[in-house]
């Protein structure tokens, strides 16, 4: 591991979404960890205290926006990204807590823009 490169936990239960956005991300100099569900998500944030956490909404179990609320609590300056298939939850107030809000795509160009920004403040 790497102790320069960032690392970026992706939290969504699609696997083509971990798939596609590992090697898309790696690509870019980053380290990435997904994990399934909003507990292993939990779980995994606290174990491997990522840089930039990339978050799905509609999850079984823990939704996003819990999981969101639990991260901002325990680690506020953690940006989090939240991703998701449906834009209309970019109104929801509860998302506003999250540091950007991109619908998921198969273009990552916005995704990878904010990623790069997050990670350069």
């Amino acid at each position: 591991m790497d102790k320069d490169k960032k690392k970026i936990l992706v939290i969504d239960d699609e696997e083509s979404i971990h798939l596609l956005y590992k090697e898309e991300l790696e690509e870019e100099g980053y380290e990435v960890y997904s994990a399934i569900d909003g507990e292993e998500g939990l779980k995994k944030f606290h174990e491997l205290r990522p840089d930039l956490v990339i978050l799905d909404i509609n999850m079984p179990g823990m939704d996003g926006i819990d999981v969101l609320r639990q991260m901002k609590q325990e680690r506020p300056g953690v940006p989090v990204i939240l991703n998701s298939a449906y834009p209309e939850y970019k109104q929801d107030l509860a998302s506003w807590a999250s540091d950007d809000y991109i619908v998921k795509s198969f273009n990552l160009d916005a995704l990878k823009d904010s990623v790069r920004r997050h990670l350069t403040k």
